[in-house]
């Protein structure tokens, strides 16, 4: 079988491995150690390869200053045995009302803090990440062969690497997985999707806001499903998914927070013009040529040179996940790994590919293949340094603002994180939704100097005794030149200033 290879160790790594075991199991010419290995499940190969490449960018899990306060949020969910309903962090926002969507992926990250340090909190990631891609794998696989499954699988990985953090989406990404591998089945086999899909909604809603979309997409599965139905099984099948999309609602809001979980996981989306000044929820921009501009512009050449057409309701749902990757960077992994799902069936029945009706093994051999996989991965991440590059950054900074014996900081909102973790109360932190879009509109052209009066009505309305900015911003350079203010401390991350007469 020809073999298809990516650029960089990384991606020759995944793509030989997959190919090496399909090549195996067509030649059935193995040693006996090889066939001991083979005897192993794609999804287990899928999940210690893509785990191992995460555990050895482990450092890199950890940029994203944002998951030091969804660990301190979880370590108070921990000791209070309750759910934060009000702002206790911040001084601008101290007692507004703030419901946690991710609270049980915080307790989950601050539990495994608590355990094994940063080593846990890597080995919670990986597991999830390499989780989610033996899920894909394990349902390619049902129409595809291994290779090609593994090769999917690599670009999937490739375009949502840059978006791979220890933060609550991550740990969001098998179970979204699951639930829409789940409905797609239903709807190829034109019935309504399991029950037992429920109790995964309901634990997603707890996970991460972003089970939204998975309740969204009954909508367009179903209809999907019924499309592709014969006329008399239509009536009875639209009752069915009708009936599981209510108890999807319902799913949806077995939270500690009830009813009120829609409506916070709905705030991120309400911040209006905001959302475009914050990188990740910024449209895609290809002013530079990247990964997922050359992955989108293969696929339209794939489509048009093998004349691939597809059903209006899968077109549809392809369209729908591509807009949401254009409209919004950090929605990008989210396309990688659920337009395979969509197209999977289409394309498979499109180009002869046997249907496999084997059902999933429930095996000894399976359930050992499951806990190797773990123990590898949780192994790996013991093993591998971790290093917060946070402490390096920003502890000088934080030293500083305790010298100056100041409350009322005026701060960027990437240091947030770190202030909240240090237990500075931050003027303003990545809890976006918490802020809303007037104060984040104010934030941003306090800091850039769109408007520099904004800046100024900041520091006297708000009575800001001191700032630490990145050194490189507007607001920080014009500090260096204004009255009654002066430069304490300056790193090539951190910049701090105070008042002079307070």
């Amino acid at each position: 079988m020809a073999s298809v290879s990516f650029g960089g160790p990384a991606g020759r790594v995944l793509t030989m491995s997959f190919t090496s075991i399909d090549s195996a199991r067509g030649r059935g010419l193995m040693d006996g150690r090889a066939q001991i290995l083979i005897r192993a499940p794609a999804w287990f190969w899928a999940a210690v390869i893509i785990g191992a490449l995460v555990v050895l960018q482990g450092n890199n899990l950890l940029l994203d200053t944002d998951t030091l306060w969804q660990i301190k949020v979880g370590a108070w969910i921990l000791a209070q045995h309750a759910v934060p309903h009000v702002d206790i962090y911040s001084w601008t926002k101290a007692g507004t009302p703030w419901m946690s969507s991710s609270w049980l992926s915080q307790a989950l990250f601050a539990a495994a803090y608590q355990l094994a340090g940063w080593s846990g909190v890597v080995a919670v990631t990986a597991l999830a990440i390499a989780a989610a891609f033996a899920l894909l794998v394990r349902r390619l696989g049902s129409r595809i062969s291994i290779a090609a499954a593994g090769v999917v699988a690599m670009v999937a990985f490739a375009l949502a690497q840059h978006h791979l953090l220890a933060r609550p989406h991550v740990l969001a990404m098998p179970v979204m997985v699951a639930w829409v591998a789940g409905l797609i089945a239903a709807a190829d086999r034109r019935d309504a999707p399991s029950l037992w899909l429920l109790p995964l909604l309901a634990l997603w809603a707890n996970i991460h806001g972003s089970f939204l979309l998975g309740l969204v997409l009954v909508g367009p599965i179903g209809f999907d499903a019924l499309w592709n139905a014969q006329a008399p099984q239509r009536k009875i099948l639209a009752l069915k998914w009708a009936l599981f999309g209510v108890g999807a609602l319902i799913a949806c809001c077995a939270t500690p927070y009830g009813w009120d979980t829609l409506f916070a996981a709905r705030n991120i989306l309400d911040l209006g013009s905001v959302l475009a000044l914050i990188p990740e929820w910024a449209p895609v921009s290809f002013a530079q040529v990247g990964a997922f501009e050359v992955c989108l512009l293969l696929a339209i050449a794939a489509v048009l040179y093998l004349g691939v057409t597809l059903p209006p309701t899968r077109i549809l749902l392809a369209l729908g996940l591509l807009h949401m990757a254009l409209s919004h960077d950090r929605h990008i992994e989210v396309s990688a790994l659920l337009l395979p799902l969509v197209l999977l069936t289409p394309l498979a029945d499109r180009f002869g590919w046997p249907r496999d009706a084997a059902p999933a093994s429930r095996s000894v051999a399976t359930i050992s293949a499951f806990v190797a996989a773990v123990l590898l991965i949780v192994g790996a991440a013991e093993l591998r340094p971790i290093r917060l590059a946070a402490d390096e950054h920003y502890q000088p900074a934080i030293t500083a603002l305790h010298a100056q014996n100041v409350t009322r900081v005026f701060n960027e909102d990437m240091l947030g994180g770190y202030m909240i973790w240090k237990g500075i109360a931050p003027f303003i932190d990545g809890r976006s939704e918490l802020y809303g879009e007037q104060f984040g509109i104010d934030y941003f052209n306090a800091v850039s100097l769109q408007d520099p009066n904004v800046l100024f009505r900041i520091l006297d309305e708000d009575k800001i005794e001191a700032t630490v900015l990145p050194p490189l911003t507007a607001a920080a350079r014009l500090l260096d030149h204004l009255d009654g203010w002066h430069r304490v401390f300056a790193n090539d991350w951190a910049v701090v200033h105070v008042r002079t007469a307070r």
